[in-house]
């Protein structure tokens, strides 16, 4: 039997144990700040939620497939294997960072996110009809510690997951984080039964058992897959889902060229196209479908954050481990003229990280910043202290020679020096030279000139373009000397995301494309970490961040669209108000009255 005192001390080191962790209960969350829509809502505002469904739709992919499994690490899994499933949580496209319960219910949880209790919907169920339980929840957390990418493994080292009753998982991370935690709610719940059998780093050979609003019923590997839509969808009429996917089937057929995609398109065998080529939108987009009108062309303004494009310098390769190189680099690359001359004036530059938020940095270093950078300055290169970085800018009249002989004056200096018409390096003869590796599918009008260019100033660039499968593997094992990168949206600095991309942790993932391992950027993403949540000590750490990444010219910055190019045979409505976030097609339904104005074989 306990004695008293032994009971007055269970008591007490309880009492102090509460008031140091708070237990809170929500159905609902937000990174920053509070989710738009309260619970209880009804519908997302985006939405008409007496859509219709029905209607049949086919879309293009580009390249090709040989799997069924969107995480197998490596082959090449089919467009939109990633939406099979249903995950705890959900988020909105009309604000960043909310979530929204699905296969959830409620949740009952410690103030600092260090554990939380999931109590899941007992309607949820998979395709099969058997029902989710908590046991899949923490099967597929186990799945993807042992078999999924590193990157997972690293960031939820040591936390745990477990089935405390059949609709309660209990979720323990090692170190709390709020982040952490709401990425865990959006991870996929995939079911025990079929799962336990296979291999998610393998690629799979037939669909699997899945749970989402779509589910997979007809494919020719590599040419086209087909998803219905599932009638009984246990989730249809929750406020995530109410208006949403009404479409009875969408089917994506295979196209190894853009070009090809294009044209079946415009003659119908594919329904719906967003354009990202300026020159296709500006000169090809015509004839007698569109005079009819029955093509509809949409161009629309977006001010939200942009996905961006960048070229990865991988820095662990000897010719790029010099900044000097890596900026001589940057200054032969002409984006006015490119933008003129090939693009139609329809990209804009991007010079940040954080493009189009307040977290981009402007001007010079403010007080709080300099705070954080100066404990580091020496090992920061002296323009983070001055103005904030902006790309090089060009005549745009094809010739920028006030910016390749900066180039070339970097390039003297890096100790590599002019020898006839090539650069050789002063102390061993080694001419600089690079590859830059393409993916077969991308766009590379862009190339030559560029290539023209650094044949300018002496520095030879090889071209070779590879399949997206050789691209996917040789990314993975950092296989090249530069390659196109895209950097997406981040509406704020999310330390989560940013570790994974840039910490030195995770040097051997293929999501730090230039291979960086720098302790001024981990202690800048570790109190990202810390303060997450907190929008003023976020602005000024993301715009820290911001200088040091573009100062030491780890990537070369290309551009960015701020319009939304869509092209749709006039067979759809939408809602009245879209998503900041998202086109949305997945809100939009099939207009039979529409398409009665269609030809018979275009409805």
């Amino acid at each position: 039997m306990k004695s008293a005192l032994t009971v007055l001390l269970c008591l007490t080191l309880c009492s102090f144990s509460s008031l140091a962790q708070a237990v809170k209960q929500s159905d609902t969350f937000a990174v920053i700040g509070e989710p738009k829509y309260a619970a209880g809502f009804s519908h997302y505002d985006y939405v008409n939620p007496d859509a219709p469904k029905g209607g049949a739709v086919t879309l293009a992919a580009i390249g090709t497939f040989d799997n069924f499994n969107r995480f197998a690490s490596r082959g090449n899994a089919a467009v939109r294997t990633e939406s099979l499933y249903d995950a705890l949580f959900t988020t909105s496209d009309d604000e960043p960072g909310s979530y929204y319960p699905l296969i959830a219910k409620s949740v009952r949880y410690a103030d600092d996110f260090s554990w939380a209790e999931v109590s899941l919907n007992p309607l949820a169920r998979f395709h099969d009809g058997s029902p989710v339980t908590a046991e899949d929840v923490a099967f597929t957390f186990h799945k993807f510690m042992t078999e999924g990418v590193t990157q997972f493994r690293l960031v939820y080292k040591g936390t745990t997951v477990e089935a405390i009753a059949p609709l309660t998982v209990k979720i323990t991370l090692a170190k709390p984080g709020k982040e952490d935690m709401l990425s865990l709610f959006t991870l996929p719940v995939m079911p025990k039964k079929f799962w336990a059998k296979h291999n998610l780093s393998e690629p799979l050979s037939v669909p699997p058992l899945a749970g989402g609003p779509y589910k997979i019923t007809a494919w020719r590997m590599g040419q086209y897959i087909t998803y219905s839509r599932v009638k009984d969808y246990w989730a249809a009429n929750l406020p995530v889902n109410r208006g949403r996917w009404n479409f009875d089937t969408l089917r994506y057929d295979y196209y190894l060229d853009d070009n090809v995609a294009f044209e079946a398109f415009k003659a119908g065998a594919v329904d719906f196209r967003s354009e990202s080529s300026a020159k296709n939108w500006a000169t090809r987009y015509s004839g007698r479908n569109f005079n009819d009108g029955y093509i509809v062309r949409l161009a629309e303004k977006n001010t939200s954050a942009q996905d961006t494009q960048w070229l990865a310098f991988n820095i662990q390769r000897p010719v790029f481990a010099s900044r000097q190189v890596r900026e001589a680099v940057t200054l032969a690359f002409d984006f006015e003229w490119m933008n003129k001359a090939l693009f139609y004036g329809a990209y804009r530059r991007a010079n940040s990280y954080f493009q189009n938020t307040d977290y981009a940095a402007r001007g010079a270093p403010d007080a709080d910043e300099r705070a954080l950078l100066m404990p580091m300055k020496n090992e920061l290169p002296a323009e983070v202290f001055t103005d904030a970085w902006r790309p090089p800018v060009s005549s745009g009249n094809g010739f920028d020679r006030d910016n390749l002989l900066k180039a070339s004056r970097l390039l003297d200096a890096a100790g590599w020096v002019l020898k006839g018409e090539q650069r050789v390096n002063a102390k061993t003869g080694q001419p600089l030279r690079f590859e830059l590796l393409l993916p077969s599918s991308s766009n590379s009008q862009w190339v030559i000139p560029f290539q023209h260019n650094l044949k300018r100033i002496g520095v030879r660039m090889d071209i070779r373009q590879v399949d997206n499968s050789q691209a996917s593997s040789r990314l993975r094992s950092r296989d090249y000397d530069m390659m196109p990168r895209p950097w997406r949206a981040m509406p704020w600095p999310s330390g989560g995301d940013l570790q994974i991309s840039w910490g030195s942790q995770y040097i051997n993932s293929s999501y730090n494309g230039p291979g960086v391992a720098s302790p001024v950027i981990d202690s800048l993403i570790a109190q990202m970490i810390r303060h997450e949540g907190d929008r003023q000590k976020l602005l000024p750490l993301g715009r820290a961040l911001d200088r040091v990444l573009t100062w030491n010219y780890y990537q070369l910055p290309m551009w960015y669209i701020d319009t939304d190019r869509l092209a749709f045979w006039n067979k759809f409505s939408s809602p009245a108000v879209r998503p900041v976030y998202s086109v949305g097609f997945e809100n939009w339904w099939y207009d039979v009255n529409k398409a009665a104005g269609l030809p018979a074989d275009r409805r």
